[in-house]
């Protein structure tokens, strides 16, 4: 006698084993990714300058200001929304708070309180523009970006905005019990928003908006005030990035903070894919960003032409989009 064999009895261990791959790069892929770009860069980077104290702790350095726009940015997404408009926040944030500066003659913390203000305010606008207007996020956000570039470019006519006072350059250059103060700020960003998101009840509020808008308007969830919320951090960050790159740089520039806007955008979306099935969250926003800061490093200790960073920066991103979308996938199974 024959005996017939199912179909699924022929497949169900390539599809168990494909199950357990798809798992461990769903939640895993990122930390992965880390791991094989250390060690690479720590066999090829010539003189082990890449695994060294000081190189590290300047890889954290030059992952701050990303990590701070990219945890605002997170906040938008986990709502389900997007920002567009974020790198030339931040751009519009530089320009003003040395403006009023070295312009207007306002007092160092009363300029930076004030360009955070506007930038939250800025950030309440395209809220009301995706809520209230109901205008598609990614045009409403695109169109509210290029106003603000125009604006930049009013206010300066073109030109940086330098003859600023040592006080305000000190407030990065500066260390605090040996490490930078941007690393200061970063963790300071990331710890508060982590507590809002996972410990507070409008946290909860803008997960079960992102994960269910219907449902939570049915809960009795205000939708449209958590996603004006959301938008509000994005800005807020956005315009705290700007300030702290003008400090850096000593000057206002009308476009110095816009391609932030990219490399916050494959952090989160590598973010999504460390230790979650797909879903934007604070930490791993955080990993993703050291992920695309230790690529540029290497790439910079190696030597390797500008070109090869453009093209770093565009394939991290698709791998981002496309692990963000493999872990979804995983998990809707």
């Amino acid at each position: 006698m024959t005996m017939s064999v199912a179909p699924e009895a022929v497949i169900r261990p390539r599809s168990r084993a494909g199950g357990t791959a798809l798992l461990i790069v769903s939640k895993y892929g990122t930390l992965i990714a880390m791991a094989i770009m250390l060690v690479i860069f720590a066999i090829t980077v010539p003189n082990g300058a890449f695994f060294t104290a000081n190189n590290l702790l300047s890889i954290v350095n030059q992952s701050s200001l990303t990590a701070i726009i990219a945890c605002g940015l997170t906040m938008v997404l986990v709502v389900g929304e997007f920002d567009l408009s974020i790198g030339y926040m931040a751009s519009l944030a530089g320009v003003l708070v040395t403006g009023f500066i070295a312009n207007q003659g306002l007092p160092i913390l009363l300029a930076v309180v004030v360009t955070l203000i506007i930038g939250g305010g800025i950030g309440a606008a395209n809220g009301i523009l995706v809520t209230k207007a109901r205008v598609n996020a990614v045009v409403a956000t695109l169109g509210v970006g290029t106003i603000l570039t125009g604006l930049a470019f009013g206010y300066t006519a073109g030109s940086p905005i330098t003859q600023l006072p040592e006080e305000f350059t000190w407030i990065t250059l500066a260390r605090f019990m040996g490490v930078q103060n941007p690393i200061w700020f970063m963790l300071i960003v990331v710890a508060v928003l982590w507590l809002v998101l996972n410990r507070t009840a409008m946290g909860q509020r803008i997960q079960a908006v992102g994960a269910n808008p219907k449902a939570a308007r049915l809960a009795g969830i205000r939708v449209d005030r958590a996603k004006i919320t959301a938008f509000v951090i994005a800005g807020a960050c956005a315009a705290l990035t700007g300030v702290l790159l003008a400090s850096i740089l000593g000057s206002g520039t009308v476009s110095a903070a816009d391609g932030y806007l990219m490399d916050s955008f494959a952090a989160v979306f590598l973010g999504s894919a460390t230790l979650r099935d797909g879903e934007f969250h604070i930490l791993g926003t955080l990993v993703g960003v050291l992920v695309v800061s230790v690529g540029f490093n290497g790439l910079a200790l190696l030597g390797t032409p500008t070109f090869w960073q453009y093209i770093f920066k565009g394939g991290i991103l698709v791998l981002a989009v496309a692990l963000s979308t493999i872990a979804r996938r995983y998990a809707r199974r």
